[in-house]
């Protein structure tokens, strides 16, 4: 007949048969390296455990630590646009850096896989000019012909024409501007522009005010992403209005990226948090006092922010909650 013992467990009565602490401890499916034990008040050193022996009325409280955990290896994280995969959820510009050497050591430090590319006249005066092309190499960074400075859908549609005759590229960055000083997006130019290019096979990326409504307007017209901004073009004031950007999120069945705003590393993860699929800035990197360092910020802001996206935020609460459990306090 095995003899059994009663002990005061954790603040529990308990039988048991276990004739030292270590044994007792492993009759609780835990391992005895990994816990503490403290019996009648005092602590019993875990070098000890085998030889402790227990007897019958010990009060014994074993501890251990709650959380964390062993971490899963994480998936590839893609997004797709149009057909074309991608890792890096940030674009950049290539324009206000102090020369084409900046530019790409900015790309390489932000570990973007696509830059926007304006398209200009050739400069017959020097035609031996150093060109993008010669830092940042097409086959190995995807160009993003964009619309910049066009006013109107007639100059945009041109504009992107000529691009892919150069390059040969359909998926395009379309910008159609209101005005000058504030450079918002004349959204009937946009929309009329976007119906054109999608009949002719291009895959327009289109950069539209924050508004749902007209967010789905240019999906429906076959705008293949959606790009609101988060504030004027240049003026790094970050996400206005957090709450239109989330709508359009949850109201596209394409990707959906903020273009204009950013300021620094913070705009771009709360960008990502909302959802969005990708950030794309110029004036934040080119503009920093350290370009390189800032793309790197950038590139570390946007992973951040769609892992914590991922992640699903805790809920906000009025009052304070402890971090610590207060089951099984002492």
């Amino acid at each position: 007949m095995t003899n059994t013992i009663s002990i005061t467990l954790n603040g529990e009565p308990r039988q048991t048969s276990a004739t030292t602490i270590a044994a007792l401890v492993r009759e609780l499916d835990l391992a005895p390296e990994k816990v503490a034990v403290e019996r009648n008040r005092e602590i019993v050193p875990r070098s000890t455990l085998e030889e402790a022996p227990l007897a019958d009325g010990d009060t014994l409280e074993i501890v251990h630590f709650v959380g964390g955990g062993d971490h899963e290896p994480l998936a590839a994280d893609t997004w797709e646009v149009a057909g074309h995969t991608f890792t890096s959820r940030l674009i950049v510009g290539t324009g206000k850096y102090k020369d084409f050497e900046q530019n790409a050591a900015a790309v390489e430090a932000s570990g973007a896989e696509i830059v926007t590319v304006a398209v200009r006249r050739v400069n017959v005066t020097d035609p031996k000019a150093p060109m993008l092309t010669d830092f940042i190499d097409p086959k190995k960074v995807t160009y993003l012909p964009n619309t910049a400075g066009c006013f109107n859908a007639d100059d945009a549609i041109r504009t992107l024409r000529l691009a892919r005759e150069a390059g040969g590229w359909d998926l395009v960055k379309l910008e159609v501007l209101g005005e000058a000083r504030t450079l918002y997006p004349n959204m009937k130019e946009t929309l009329e522009a976007t119906e054109v290019l999608a009949k002719e096979g291009f895959k327009p990326m289109v950069y539209c005010v924050d508004d749902p409504i007209a967010a789905k307007q240019l999906e429906d017209a076959g705008a293949v992403a959606i790009m609101p901004l988060g504030a004027p073009i240049g003026s790094g004031l970050g996400i206005q209005n957090q709450v239109t950007i989330r709508l359009i999120v949850e109201g596209a069945s394409v990707p959906v990226l903020v273009d204009a705003g950013v300021g620094t590393a913070s705009d771009a993860a709360v960008g990502m948090e909302l959802g969005c699929d990708g950030i794309l800035m110029n004036t934040a990197i080119a503009e920093a006092k350290d370009p390189i360092r800032m793309a790197r910020a950038m590139r570390l802001a946007v992973e951040g922010g769609r892992e914590a996206y991922l992640a699903g935020r805790m809920g906000r609460r009025k009052y304070a909650d402890p971090s610590s459990p207060l089951a099984g306090l002492i």
